[in-house]
């Protein structure tokens, strides 16, 4: 009898936990689930009037280096109007298409009642629309801070480098404002407006619809950066390799010699490819961890947990912005460590603002008591939240981890990056090659262990749930963390154009190499946090599409010894590769037109080569066949990219679509780090020659041998590497959006075949209009000694548009 007792005792108490905690359920509704976003979201509004005010009253000096300043400006802004225009065109057929196949169901999904596709729909525009507006005003204020940065280098390092993170920092705060703004206000409309929003549990019911509907904002985030990656990477490397090519190994000019026609579009492509390209990369990502994070949550207290700590990780980065500073001859570490403190402050805010969070969220009251909860199954258990707060640790500081690895593979300060100079200097170009390759291969090591372990830790702490909070975790402080990547190509203007500028003093031109050193190994952290932050979103995003597929018992059917799902993952792994493939030869084949462009000026502009007073170079001609070139080239990737997955999905089934996400999560993930750190680590060895003088120093045979890595190296780090991290979020954000539609194996296998049909007419229409009517243009033999022009010589016609 006494243990009857005891045993109805531990019942009551349990009950009575239930009811606290389901009593704390019906206080977290929508309003409550956006009002620390929102607030976040107006801190990074107001970090931007700051900073742009601190930027807009630099001085930007006078003479040529304005004119140079202003080129850059208008050739990136020509780019992306080009370019938008063509995904206008994409965007609204892809709205279109999601409209008809999701409110063409036969009934809404399990649990709701409506099918979703005009939210949906309007959720995907909203969502592509700031991606785009995002890139676009991160360009604009990168192009104005450039030769602020090179003016306020006649003063002082310190002065130069705050400048240069004040433009990178107003990039990361549009990032965040625009995404958490973005996804609160969708989610306040689809939710506040039904008449029943705050009865409980309708509201919880009502809450997870709108979450469905902003998948959509996910994918038209996801489509905007792939391609805004793949054509700004195209055009800064196509420009890169050809004035490389021609001007430092052909004609023996200095890098950003004004001399060379290709200089001011290699300029304008840091801008479109690094900074309006890697904007919308990491846009999408910090929206999709949210979104994936929500879709898993099985309460409302887990509902809220992303959308608050994103909030406030947007008030650490603003903090821990105002710790970066340096002093006057830093050196390169101590510039390192400078960019540094940013970072390791805003996480340490991280860590105190999440312990709050889960402490508002997850105890019984606001008194304390922590004994009880409801966990992620939906029952009460151990407090789950302080599990999720540890999650959010592991990612935050898998994030940091995974940046330090990469600094370690591509910065010259360590042994990796010297051993290719130093296989360079012994046998040329070709062990650079293979040294570097070995290098980028060997990097993988580091953060597949750190990105594994976070995730096994993660599961076993939270379940699904806790690796989708971890990939929030390593997002929060994006505001600072993007600021030092964005920094790396202003500084990178800032050199190219106090190289170009004349009047310029050695000094100068000094210290921006300085900071442009730092910026490589800063953009090279930066897409080696981009890539590890886009595995956990794109699992989380898997997990949740797998949820959200009406096949029953799905997750336990993805068995790797099924033929189907087996299959699926081999056709995920092959696509990394084929994307990789195409984009690299797309900068082979603009690039080409490119080399042939610089070839024929230097040929054909009398006095140009020798630097004869009065003679210049026609710089925009470059600018327009770099924009043509690479708005082109983004299409037939793309192609791929957003039919294969839908199509292998409707015609073997959805079995064989969650294999094919796994094996392009693994692969694509391997190839984007090797590729990326491979790349950042020859670049960086050219940099270890010329800022450092070894080896014989710039024109010396090894100069040579690590330029021509570097070559190599560009599209793997600028176009191809940065890629394939959005590639694989795409296919999964696009997955869920779509989740609805696919079935079991080959039930819906007439609409498969259709739509690989129409795949296969696309990509030929494709491929001819890219490939066969507009060939590669073959460069011609090295420049020398150039000849007189002669009298009425015209440039060759520039490409038609398809």
């Amino acid at each position: 009898p006494g243990g009857a007792r005891a045993h109805r005792t531990s019942r009551r108490q349990a009950d009575r936990a239930h009811l606290q905690a389901t009593m704390k359920e019906d206080d977290i509704g929508p309003l409550t689930v956006t009002s620390v976003p929102f607030f976040g979201g107006l801190t990074a509004f107001l970090m931007i009037l700051v900073l742009r005010a601190k930027v807009s009253a630099a001085p930007r000096g006078e003479g040529t280096q304005v004119a140079i300043a202003t080129q850059i400006a208008e050739g990136a802004h020509s780019f992306l109007v080009t370019e938008y225009k063509y995904l206008l065109v994409f965007v609204l057929a892809v709205a279109v298409f999601i409209v008809g196949v999701l409110e063409g169901q036969d009934e809404p999904p399990a649990g709701s009642d409506s099918r979703g596709g005009w939210q949906t729909m309007i959720c995907f525009l909203v969502g592509a629309s700031l991606s785009a507006l995002t890139g676009y005003m991160g360009m604009n204020i990168a192009t104005e801070t450039n030769v602020k940065t090179m003016e306020a280098a006649k003063s002082g390092l310190n002065a130069a480098l705050k400048i240069a993170f004040a433009g990178g920092a107003v990039m990361g705060f549009y990032v965040v404002s625009f995404g958490i703004m973005g996804v609160v206000i969708l989610f306040v409309l689809f939710t506040c407006p039904r008449s029943d929003w705050d009865e409980y549990p309708q509201s919880t019911v009502i809450m997870r619809d709108a979450i469905r509907y902003l998948s959509g904002f996910g994918f038209g985030a996801s489509a905007i950066a792939l391609f805004a990656r793949v054509a700004g990477g195209i055009y800064t490397k196509a420009a890169d390799v050809g004035a490389d090519l021609v001007g430092k190994v052909e004609a023996n000019i200095p890098e950003d010699d004004p001399r060379n026609p290709a200089t001011v579009a290699d300029n304008v492509g840091d801008n479109v490819g690094d900074v309006a390209g890697m904007g919308a990369d990491l846009f999408e990502s910090f929206v999709g961890s949210i979104i994936a994070c929500a879709a898993l949550a099985n309460n409302n207290r887990e509902l809220a947990l992303p959308f608050w700590v994103s909030g406030f990780g947007i008030l650490a980065a603003a903090i821990g912005f105002w710790t970066v500073s340096t002093s006057e001859n830093a050196t390169q570490s101590q510039l390192l460590h400078a960019l540094h403190m940013g970072v390791y402050a805003s996480s340490i805010l991280v860590v105190a603002f999440t312990a709050l969070v889960v402490w508002m969220l997850f105890s019984e009251d606001f008194n304390g008591d922590y004994d009880k909860q409801m966990n992620y199954t939906g029952v009460v258990g151990d407090n789950y939240g302080w599990r999720y707060f540890a999650c959010v640790l592991v990612g935050l500081f898998s994030g940091i981890f995974i940046g330090e690895a990469t600094e370690y593979a591509t910065s010259y300060a360590y042994r990796p990056t010297k051993s290719i100079t130093e296989a360079g200097a012994a046998g040329g170009a070709a062990t650079v090659i293979i040294q570097g390759l070995g290098i980028g291969m060997l990097s993988v090591l580091p953060p597949t262990m750190i990105i594994v372990t976070a995730i096994i830790a993660c599961y076993e702490l939270g379940g699904v749930y806790g690796i989708a909070i971890a990939g929030v975790g390593m997002l929060s402080t994006l505001g600072v963390t993007l600021a030092t990547d964005a920094y790396g190509p202003i500084a990178d203007n800032a050199g190219g154009i106090a190289e170009m500028s004349p009047e310029v003093s050695e000094d100068v031109r000094e210290r921006t190499d300085k900071l442009d050193a730092l910026g490589n190994t800063t953009a090279a952290t930066g897409k080696g946090f981009a890539i590890g932050s886009a595995v956990l979103t794109a699992l989380s995003l898997m997990n949740a599409f797998v949820g959200d597929v009406p096949v029953a018992g799905l997750a336990l059917k993805l068995s790797v010894t099924d033929p189907l799902v087996l299959s699926g993952v081999m056709i995920g792994a092959m696509l990394p590769f084929l994307f990789g493939a195409l984009t690299m030869l797309s900068v082979r084949k603009a690039a080409g037109a490119i080399i042939v462009e610089v070839q024929w000026q230097f040929k054909n502009i009398e006095g140009l080569l020798e630097g004869k007073p009065g003679v210049v170079c026609d710089h925009m001609r470059c600018v327009r066949l770099c924009t043509q070139s690479s708005v082109k080239e983004m299409i037939l990737p793309g192609l791929f990219a957003v039919f294969t997955p839908v199509s292998m999905g409707l015609l073997i089934g959805a079995r064989c679509l969650g294999g094919l996400l796994v094996g392009s999560i693994a692969s694509g993930f391997m190839l984007g780090v090797m590729m990326s750190n491979a790349g950042g680590a020859w670049d960086n060895s050219k940099k270890y020659v010329e800022n450092e003088k070894v080896f014989g120093g710039k024109k010396s045979d090894t100069h040579k041998a690590v330029v021509v890595g570097d070559t190599v190296g560009d599209p793997f780090k600028d176009t191809s590497g940065p890629a394939l991290n959005i590639l694989i979020k795409l296919m999964s954000v696009f997955s869920l959006t779509l989740a609805p539609i696919f079935r079991d194996d080959w039930d819906t296998w007439w609409e498969g075949i259709i739509l690989c049909i129409v795949q296969v007419i696309l990509v030929g229409i494709a491929f001819y209009y890219v490939w066969v009517k507009d060939p590669v243009e073959e460069p011609k033999p090295a420049v020398s000694a150039p000849p007189p022009a002669a009298e009425g010589t015209a440039p060759p016609p520039l490409p038609t548009q398809a």
